[in-house]
């Protein structure tokens, strides 16, 4: 039984949600083998290579998958999956976006969000927001699987040795092209990837009482800045910001939530993290149902305070 995890990468490095992804696809049994299509990828390739518990790397360049469109990237994908059993993807914008196109090219079922691996061919997967837990088996000759990072620890990046293998990449069909891209660009640590997150939610009245109160508390701790939807639907904060449900799913050993009520949405996206602190002025916020610490206080009091005793 061989396993194909599909890497997310930059062409030029491997993306952490690889690594977890790797994690799952171990747990499923049998050979581990990571797919880099992009274009000039070749230092992707090497990295997947290093990766703990991978055997083989396949590595398929053209100018189509150099951004990861899903178009060529999911024809590329479906090309090689007559070998596999499984298909692994990360849940991520990238794997949720080429996953559906491979599970429809080769009629197959797809488990979305697998946050955990029972046997070869049943997982479990969170519905209605995480407030359940659905026992998903599948029957289908290839299981096509987006991974949930949050639910699995990351491979070792270095101490694999992997084959490296060039396949033959498919032909562009041209269905679409890359016009261009506008990256939010910031010194801080990427949402998904970061240790400690300090979020505000919609209690904080204003973008620039945003700024002006969990902007040093971030510095001080080094955290990456997050915010609820309500916020960001009020313009307190920009989007890619966003954590929860219909925002980005995060698990940082550290997660500070200030002025978040803690409607289900939000807290489907942050309750994994190992350690939340919530501050709220509100005790019946349902943000202190999950927080291993809570503080009863007004944030605009108590964040600064935080800050000067940091």
């Amino acid at each position: 039984m061989s396993i194909l995890v599909i890497a997310e990468h930059d062409n030029a490095s491997i993306k952490g949600a690889t690594l977890n992804t790797v994690t799952a696809a171990l747990q499923c049994g049998g050979d581990v083998h990571v797919l880099v299509a992009g274009h000039n990828a070749g230092a992707a390739a090497q990295a997947a290579a290093q990766i703990a518990g991978v055997s083989k790397v396949l590595h398929a360049d053209a100018p189509g998958m150099a951004h990861g469109g899903a178009e060529c990237t999911g024809a590329q994908i479906a090309a090689l999956a007559s070998g596999y059993t499984h298909l692994l993807f990360p849940a991520t914008a990238s794997g949720k976006n080429v996953a559906p196109r491979v599970a429809g090219l080769l009629d197959v079922a797809q488990i979305s969000d697998a946050t955990k691996v029972i046997s070869a061919d049943t997982f479990e997967r969170p519905i209605y927001a995480g407030n359940a837990i659905a026992t998903v088996q599948s029957s289908d000759s290839v299981k096509v699987i987006t991974v949930r990072t949050t639910g699995f620890d990351p491979a070792a990046a270095i101490g694999g040795s992997a084959a490296i293998e060039v396949v033959a990449s498919v032909a562009d069909t041209g269905a679409s092209t890359f016009q261009g891209s506008e990256i939010a660009k910031s010194d801080r640590p990427e949402l998904t990837a970061a240790k400690i997150i300090v979020s505000g939610g919609r209690a904080m009245g204003s973008s620039e009482k945003f700024n002006e109160v969990l902007t040093p508390l971030a510095d001080k701790l080094g955290a990456a800045l997050g915010a609820s939807r309500a916020a960001v639907d009020a313009g307190y904060a920009p989007n890619d910001w966003q954590v929860g449900q219909t925002g980005k799913i995060v698990a940082p050993q550290l997660y500070i939530a200030a002025g978040i009520s803690g409607a289900i949405q939000h807290l489907a996206g942050m309750k994994d993290s190992k350690v939340i602190v919530a501050i709220n002025k509100d005790p019946e916020a349902p943000i202190f149902s999950v927080a291993d610490y809570g503080l009863e206080a007004d944030l605009f009091t108590a964040v600064p305070e935080l800050v000067s005793a940091l």
